[in-house]
């Protein structure tokens, strides 16, 4: 049972996510642009999946914002335009092809590692509610559990690569980018699942 505290945070994040979904979703609509509207139906579908996942076990306030400013940050990028001064490759000049660092790093890769270093953090704290010592203690970050938590993000960013690919299959002219693309895309994942366990891994005052 969610305590009141726990309810507005929900509230909150709920609001925050369904207003620039809104927003979003009438600016993707008026640019005729059925990639993004393909990304809304599936966060149609994770909203409501990462709330049952909060209603029984529940995420920390920080793990849900971190969660919606992911869907902000993954819709923005494939709908939003690539300012002028900002240097951008290939034809498709959105946000996603940024380079952040020229020739180095793209707003895609930085979403990337944000997205599914959040994943593995969440896949750590769901799996360290959910386990316990044999003494009946909780779960220490040991590196075996850290890396178990290492290969669910990049699994989960394995899942979102598979789901742009039957995209292309369907659309044609979309942003998502060429094999290369896939390759630094899975390379961030990695990135952003490893920096998140070093993290959890530093908090919880174990040594490396």
């Amino acid at each position: 049972m969610m305590r009141e505290s726990e309810r507005l945070v929900v509230r909150k994040v709920l609001a925050f996510t369904l207003l620039y979904l809104v927003l979003l979703g009438v600016a993707g609509r008026r640019a005729g642009s059925l990639q993004v509207m393909i990304y809304l139906g599936l966060m149609a579908l994770m909203v409501p999946a990462v709330y049952r996942v909060h209603r029984r076990w529940p995420l920390q306030s920080s793990q849900l914002w971190c969660l919606s400013i992911w869907g902000l940050l993954h819709l923005a990028g494939g709908l939003l335009a690539s300012p002028d001064p900002w240097p951008a490759i290939d034809s498709f000049v959105l946000l996603y092809s940024w380079e952040m660092v020229p020739g180095i790093l793209r707003y895609d890769q930085v979403v990337h590692a944000y997205g599914f270093g959040v994943s593995t953090w969440v896949s750590w704290h769901l799996l360290r509610s959910r386990l316990r010592r044999q003494d009946g203690g909780a779960l220490s970050p040991s590196w075996p559990l850290l890396a178990f938590c290492v290969v669910a993000g990049i699994g989960f960013g394995a899942l979102n690569e598979t789901v742009e690919f039957i995209t292309t299959r369907f659309l044609s002219g979309t942003s998502i980018g060429d094999y290369e693309n896939t390759g630094w895309d899975l390379v961030a994942n990695l990135l952003g699942a490893t920096l998140a366990v070093l993290l959890i891994r530093l908090r919880s005052g174990s040594s490396f």
